[in-house]
């Protein structure tokens, strides 16, 4: 008899996901010489002259420092200022040597990253493929969860976690404001794990900056066993940060140039793609088919990605780097997908979800879910007006999941300015309904 395969628990998925501390120079998986160059830089830039402030800076800890010091010191990068205090444990302050200000300048030349010290391009995949987002299920508790107060159909339902399981491609298309854009962000939530993306990666001495503030939600890493004391070991390598699996986000603004390494000419340094920020999240396309290519361009270009799991990028010099396609990318659009696509392409869209407008029940869910939301008294008077004489009464109107929001919204601002309590009136809801459909 065939056995089923055990799932971890989110528990044993963390544990072993944090990487650990660097023990020496060597360890850092960085060359000696591109760590020097890095403290000479922090050094002139910051004027930071003792080991632990220069170990928060590169958030490398303080042993590596102590032994990059004492490499520098060798070299006649450094020389010794004295102790800061008169105590016994007064930390022992450096400053750059003549030889050492030209050596950070030298380095500047190559790059002006003074931050953080990468890691390696190596330690990042195999960080990446220890994290898959497809080691980590979505079940129907925490979909339900996640989904928290929007109104999804049942068949929604069925069709979404085992798309998002798959961590392939997802198609999301329908006519617009039903929920597409909110079914996307909100199947992000459902993902629990901590994950822990480097600030920056380093290859053949260049800098791929990837931790992006405007993108990436960052958590406070879980560090205590079940008895609430800190677990032993070495610590996290400060060179992560540790985050909510991404939810990258682009629209119209989209273009092919975006999916590939974008390099500063006056720092240079380089900017991560979308696609390697969202490494073990999503990637979120909106609008699809409203950006300047056409929507297949941007198939071909993700098809060896979204069958391989891989991507290949570009560095000026033409190194080509292969990096982990470890993310669920989610395309939403009001476009029949038949006119985005050709067979190929509709091919690698391995799951086409209609997101359609509510069916008459569905509506009236939404409309009550809603009614709590702004904390509004919902009669049966007043939903049989929107239902029977306002749509009734206009040409083309149908019901949309974003009716019943915008409705309520429009109803407390009149009510607001009018000086009045909040009420579904008839004739709040008329004077509503006139921002929602204009009269011809």
């Amino acid at each position: 008899m065939a056995q089923l395969m055990s799932v971890p628990d989110a528990a044993e998925r963390q544990s072993g996901l944090e990487p650990q501390r660097p023990g020496s120079v060597a360890e850092t998986g960085l060359d000696e010489g591109f760590l020097i160059d890095l403290l000479t830089k922090v050094m002139h830039s910051t004027g930071l002259e003792r080991e632990s402030a220069l170990a928060d800076a590169m958030r490398l800890p303080g042993w590596v420092i102590d032994e990059l010091m004492q490499t520098a010191k060798t070299m006649h990068l450094v020389q010794t200022k004295g102790a800061h205090g008169a105590n016994l444990n007064a930390e022992q302050r450096y400053s750059l040597t003549n030889l050492g200000r030209d050596r950070a300048q030298d380095a500047f030349a190559k790059n002006e990253w003074a931050g953080p010290a990468p890691v390696s391009l190596d330690r990042f995949v195999d960080q990446a493929h220890r994290q898959s987002i497809r080691n980590e299920l979505l079940t129907r508790e925490k979909l339900e969860r996640s989904f928290g107060e929007l109104v999804i159909p049942e068949k929604l339902f069925r069709q979404l976690g085992p798309a998002a399981n798959s961590g392939k491609s997802i198609l999301l298309y329908g006519p617009p404001g039903n929920g597409k854009t909110s079914i996307c962000n909100a199947l992000c939530t459902g993902y629990e794990d901590t994950i822990y993306i480097p600030h920056a990666i380093e290859i053949d001495g260049q800098v791929i900056t990837l931790y992006d503030p405007a993108v990436h939600v960052a958590v406070a890493p879980a560090r205590l066993d079940a008895n609430g004391l800190r677990k032993a070991g070495t610590g996290a390598d400060d060179r992560y940060v540790a985050i909510r699996r991404p939810a990258v986000v682009s629209g119209g603004e989209l273009t092919i140039e975006k999916l590939d390494l974008a390099y500063n000419t006056t720092s240079r340094v380089y900017e991560a793609t979308l696609q390697l920020k969202a490494v073990g999240g999503l990637l979120i396309v909106d609008d699809f088919g409203r950006q300047r290519q056409k929507p297949q361009e941007f198939v071909n270009r993700l098809i060896v990605p979204l069958e391989d799991q891989k991507d290949f990028l570009a560095l000026r010099t033409g190194r080509k780097l292969e990096v982990p396609f470890d993310l669920l990318v989610a395309f939403s659009t009001n476009i029949p997908p038949h006119k985005l696509l050709d067979e190929a392409g509709m091919r690698r869209m391995r799951h086409k979800i209609l997101i359609d407008r509510p069916d008459r029940d569905t509506f009236v869910k939404i409309f009550h879910c809603c009614a709590r939301q702004f904390d509004l008294a919902l009669d049966e008077d007043a939903l049989a007006h929107v239902l029977f004489e306002l749509y009734a009464k206009t040409e083309g109107a149908r019901m949309m999941a974003f009716h019943p929001k915008f409705l309520l919204d429009q109803v407390v601002a009149i009510a607001s300015y009018e000086g009045e309590e909040p009420l579904l009136r008839t004739d709040f809801l008329d004077r509503a309904w006139e921002n929602l459909y204009p009269p011809q």
